[in-house]
C-alpha cells in the first residue's frame, strides 16, 4: 500500500520486536511484513547477535559507571529531556536504569527538572496518575478516534489513531488530509493485514463511523462487522469511554504537535513515524508498570480475508432483506433498521420473556429491539 513510509529500520525494530515475544508465530509475521523467512530470520539474529542496540539508536556508553559524578548525572536527565520534552521523573528515571544502568530515584530527577525550571505546574497536576480499567488480553479491544485536525503550511492534517486496549500499543497512527470512510478504510486494512482482526472495537459517535438521528450504522460499520469484528460506541458526550485513545492523543499533542508547524502531510507522517516506535519500543508506560507497549502486545491470530464471509443465521431466526430506505417488512409492519443495510440480511429473534418484543441483528451485532404492540424501541 502506499503508506508502507516508514524506514527499513523502523520496519525491522516492529518485526524484531514482534517476533521476540513468547510464542510468536514467525511465519505468519513474515508474510503481514512482506519478507521471507530467511529475511526474517536473518533480522532475530542480527538482534540477537547485536542486543537491542543494533536496530535501536540508542546509546552505545557501557552499561554502567559506578564512579559518574552528580553532574554527569544530571546532563543525561536532562539530555533525555530534551530528546523527550514531555516525559516526567518517572520515565526518565526508569530510561536511566534500562538503557545506562543508572540506579536514580525518580524523585531526584524531578528534582533536577525543577532546579532548570522544566517542569509547570500545570505539568505536575496533569501528571497525576489513576488507574483505567483494561482488556485482559491484546487484540480484545481497540480504540479508534481522530485526533482534533490542525493547519499545515498546506493544507489541514487529521491524524487517524487506532490503538490496543489492553497494550497501549498505537497500531495506527496516520497523517490523513480527510476524515472519510474510504481513508479510514484503507488504514484499517493496513492495520489488519499486519497485526490481524481485533475482536471489537471502539469508536465516538461522529462520522464515518457513528450518525445521528435514525441510522443505527454506516456502510463501515457495516464492513466491519462483516470481517467478524463487534462494534461499539462510546456513550454521547462521554469521550472518556475512549479513555485510553483520549490519553494517546494527550501524549501526541505533547510530545509530537506541540508548538510545531509542519510543511506538509508527509513532513507530519515522518515525525509520526519516528515517535510511534519510541511511542511503542521505548517510551516506559507508567499505567503498564513502566514497561511499553511493545512488552505487553502481540498480533492477532485471526487473520484478515479481504473477501467478505457469507452471512448465516440460525435455523430459528426470522431472516429479513432490508429494503430501500433502511426498511423491513415483518408482521404487517414496515420496521426502520439502517440505510447502510440496504440490501443485507437481517435477523429477528423473539424475546424468550415478552412475546411481542424482537431483537434485531446484523451477523453478531444487536442493532435494535421492537415492540409489536407499540412499534416503538423496547428500552
Amino acid at each position: 500500500m502506499p503508506w508502507e513510509e516508514v524506514t527499513v529500520i523502523q520496519k525491522r525494530e516492529e518485526f524484531v520486536m514482534l517476533a521476540s515475544q513468547v510464542n510468536a508465530n514467525i511465519s505468519q509475521l513474515c508474510g503481514r511484513f512482506d519478507i521471507s523467512r530467511k529475511t526474517g530470520y536473518k533480522w532475530l539474529k542480527r538482534a540477537q547477535e547485536t542486543s537491542a542496540e543494533g536496530l535501536h539508536d540508542r546509546s552505545r556508553r557501557p552499561h554502567s559507571c559506578p564512579f559518574k559524578s552528580s553532574d554527569v548525572i544530571e546532563q543525561m536527565v536532562l539530555k533525555i529531556r530534551h530528546a523527550h520534552p514531555a516525559w516526567g521523573g518517572r520515565k526518565i528515571a526508569y530510561v536511566l536504569q534500562r538503557d545506562h544502568r543508572q540506579e536514580v530515584a525518580p524523585s531526584t530527577v524531578t528534582s533536577i527538572l525543577h532546579r532548570h525550571q522544566l517542569i509547570s505546574p500545570a505539568a505536575s497536576i496533569a501528571a497525576t496518575p489513576w488507574q483505567r480499567f483494561e482488556r485482559a488480553a491484546p487484540n480484545e479491544l481497540w480504540q479508534m478516534d481522530f485526533k482534533g485536525h490542525f493547519a499545515m503550511v498546506t493544507g489541514r492534517c487529521h491524524p487517524l489513531t487506532v490503538i490496543d486496549d489492553h497494550s497501549r500499543y498505537s497500531l495506527v497512527l496516520r497523517a490523513c488530509d480527510n476524515e472519510q470512510r474510504t481513508t479510514v478504510e484503507a488504514q484499517l486494512r493496513w492495520a489488519f493485514e499486519r497485526y490481524g482482526l481485533p475482536r471489537q472495537i471502539n469508536v465516538d459517535n461522529g462520522s464515518p463511523w457513528g450518525t445521528a438521528g435514525q441510522e443505527k450504522l454506516t456502510g463501515l460499520g457495516v464492513w466491519l462487522i462483516r470481517l467478524g469484528i463487534q462494534l461499539s460506541h462510546s456513550r454521547p458526550f462521554h469521550p472518556q469511554t475512549n479513555g485510553k485513545d483520549e490519553r494517546f492523543h494527550r501524549s501526541l499533542k505533547a510530545e509530537v504537535l506541540a508548538q510545531r508547524q509542519f510543511k506538509d502531510l508527509q513532513h507530519v507522517q515522518t515525525e509520526f513515524d519516528c515517535w510511534r516506535m519510541i511511542y511503542n519500543c521505548e517510551r516506559p508506560h507508567e499505567a503498564l508498570s513502566m514497561q511499553t507497549p511493545a512488552q505487553r502486545y502481540s498480533p492477532s491470530q485471526r487473520p484478515f480475508n479481504a473477501v467478505l464471509p457469507d452471512i448465516d443465521y440460525a435455523q430459528d431466526d426470522i431472516v429479513r432483506k432490508v429494503q430501500q430506505q433502511g426498511w423491513i417488512h415483518f408482521k404487517g409492519h414496515q420496521i426502520r433498521t439502517s440505510r447502510a443495510l440496504i440490501g443485507q440480511p437481517v435477523a429477528l429473534r423473539q424475546r424468550m420473556d415478552k412475546d411481542a418484543v424482537y431483537d434485531i441483528y446484523f451477523c453478531h451485532q444487536y442493532i435494535d429491539s421492537i415492540d409489536l404492540t407499540t412499534l416503538k424501541n423496547a428500552f
